[in-house]
């Protein structure tokens, strides 16, 4: 029998993917009839309109035979090889793209988190310094060791104690950029931080 889940499939499917496995498995035979409309409904505990879609899935796919006032006979034990792996694949795809989009959603979230975090900072810094109120804007070198790679990759925080507010790419300006931009030639930094930090993130910026 099927096993509960919390799978969307529709249950005619899973009912006529679980008559076709138990065909493979032997417990239905070529030429053997199923059983009756009204005993698969009750044994599945389902409709017998449930039981009728999951039937008509399986005569489309030549699995069984409907005979009318004969019932149900089992067609090909290979049909049911292949709509069972079919089914398998189209399953195995769907659960693929379901955990994408949950990376794709907790990316998002993680995204929000450092955008908000990074405008938490710079409240701090507006009442602890007013010095540092006003960003400093810093130009890549054409030959920074930081032009293809990541906010995060780099560490740049870590290393220099600078915080990226944004980056200005001609006249377009990207704020508060996450940890998985990259910067790309002829970037404009937009950082906050005092004397030394400029002074950190400019070496850093040079590789000195």
């Amino acid at each position: 029998m099927i096993a509960a889940g919390s799978t969307t499939i529709p249950r005619y499917l899973k009912i006529a993917v679980d008559l076709a496995a138990r065909i493979v498995s032997g417990g239905f035979t070529e030429g053997e009839k199923l059983k009756g409309r009204s005993v698969l409904s009750t044994e599945y505990n389902v409709s017998p309109e449930t039981i009728r879609r999951a039937i008509s899935i399986l005569s489309d796919r030549q699995v069984v035979k409907v005979y009318m006032g004969s019932g149900i006979v089992v067609l090909s034990r290979e049909k049911a090889v292949e709509f069972v792996k079919s089914f398998q694949e189209d399953e195995s795809l769907s659960e693929i793209n379901s955990h994408l989009a949950e990376l794709f959603e907790q990316r998002r979230m993680l995204d929000e988190e450092i955008t908000t975090t990074t405008k938490k900072i710079l409240d701090m810094y507006k009442y602890m310094r007013s010095d540092l109120i006003t960003p400093v804007e810093i130009a890549l070198p054409p030959t920074s060791h930081l032009i293809g790679s990541s906010i995060g990759k780099l560490q740049v925080w870590h290393h220099t104690g600078a915080t990226i507010i944004g980056i200005i790419q001609g006249n377009h300006v990207i704020i508060s950029p996450g940890p998985y931009y990259e910067f790309a030639p002829n970037d404009r930094v937009l950082i906050v931080g005092d004397e030394n930090v400029i002074q950190r993130f400019n070496a850093f910026v040079n590789g000195l």
